[in-house]
């Protein structure tokens, strides 16, 4: 019997920056979850911080910056989305899907939403292209995760 636990739990894992729908769509096939409910669960979960993330980063990252500590880790984050940043403004939305649905280290919702950010796109230019992207990547990890026979029987 499958809990309402280990749904919440790649919910929320399915949130957190770097992991994603990365970590969570493994986890949740090994806490036995059935693919369809699971990849759900995920895509849902991964998409949840993006609009917050279009909207508000760029005004939590420069009051961080006016504090000790925090402004390296702002400075990190900023460094992080510049580096990203001339692959996917090569091909703006396009860029944007493809950088998300590689479902690689360091790409992904969380990052692409603030390559965004940094690119000044508005929520309703960026939101699709990220929200494609997690899609595929949702795929992507289903498939290698539970193997392609088992998604369609």
């Amino acid at each position: 019997m499958l809990s309402l636990k280990n749904y919440l739990w790649v919910f929320f894992l399915s949130m957190v920056p770097v992991l994603e729908l990365r970590a969570a769509i493994p986890i949740g096939a090994t806490l036995g979850l059935e693919w369809v409910a699971n990849y759900l669960i995920c895509v849902i979960g991964n998409m949840i911080p993006v609009p917050i993330i279009l909207l508000f980063v760029r005004h939590v990252l420069e009051w961080m910056k006016k504090i000790p500590r925090l402004d390296k880790i702002a400075l990190w984050v900023e460094n992080k989305a510049q580096k990203n940043t001339p692959k996917v403004q090569k091909y703006a939305s396009l860029g944007l899907l493809i950088f998300v649905a590689l479902p690689l280290p360091g790409t992904g919702a969380w990052t692409g939403s603030l390559i965004a950010a940094m690119l000044d796109m508005r929520v309703r230019e960026a939101f699709p292209p990220i929200a494609l992207g997690v899609v595929t990547a949702g795929i992507i990890v289903a498939v290698v995760t539970y193997g392609a026979a088992s998604l369609l029987f």
